[in-house]
């Protein structure tokens, strides 16, 4: 079973459409019979997007250090809670999981895991889609930063590309997938 890896916020921020988002996308992957791969705790956007994919019936597996079970509190009625020793286990774990990954709306934790795995895609690591779900246009002054990079000369409009983004779960899962569904 393909699985997305989902990088988001353990807090749910001010806007409720981005609880609205995490619940559809989680709920998206479970019906398409992905499998969720997440930071493994049960509050915020994170617990949301969990709590939806169980509820469609969906496979979640989630990573967390043993430093953060309390403070992130864990989620412990996943498929599976893997128990890590560090940060860098984490992202390590949740990468060789997944098949894809998507950042939803979250702070500097969303943004470094989302940049670290973009990173790994770009030096050749992986070979995986990596995709943003822009809700209500939170992650619209990254991409223009991001758009000028390429114009200032640091980042090449192939890399650029690379990063999908789309305003709906279900267009993000849509592009996400066309990329490790067979031909």
């Amino acid at each position: 079973m393909p699985r997305v890896c989902v990088y988001l916020g353990s807090r749910e921020g001010h806007d409720p459409r981005f609880r609205d988002a995490a619940i559809a996308l989680g709920r998206g992957i479970a019906e398409r019979g992905l499998g969720l791969v997440y930071g493994g705790a049960r509050i915020g956007l994170m617990g949301a997007v969990a709590d939806a994919a169980l509820e469609a019936g969906g496979e979640v597996i989630g990573v967390m250090p043993h430093h953060l079970v309390d403070r992130e509190m864990a989620h412990h009625g996943l498929s599976e809670l893997i128990r890590v020793d560090n940060m860098h286990e984490r992202k390590a774990s949740m990468a060789a999981h997944a098949d894809a990954f998507a950042a939803l709306p979250g702070g500097i934790g969303t943004l470094e895991e989302l940049f670290e795995v973009w990173t790994w895609q770009y030096l050749g690591l992986h070979d995986k889609p990596v995709g943003l779900l822009d809700v209500a246009g939170f992650y619209q002054p990254l991409l223009s930063f991001l758009d000028n990079a390429v114009d200032a000369g640091f980042l090449a409009a192939r890399t650029r590309a690379q990063l999908q983004h789309a305003g709906t779960p279900d267009s993000l899962l849509d592009s996400l997938e066309a990329h490790f569904k067979p031909a």
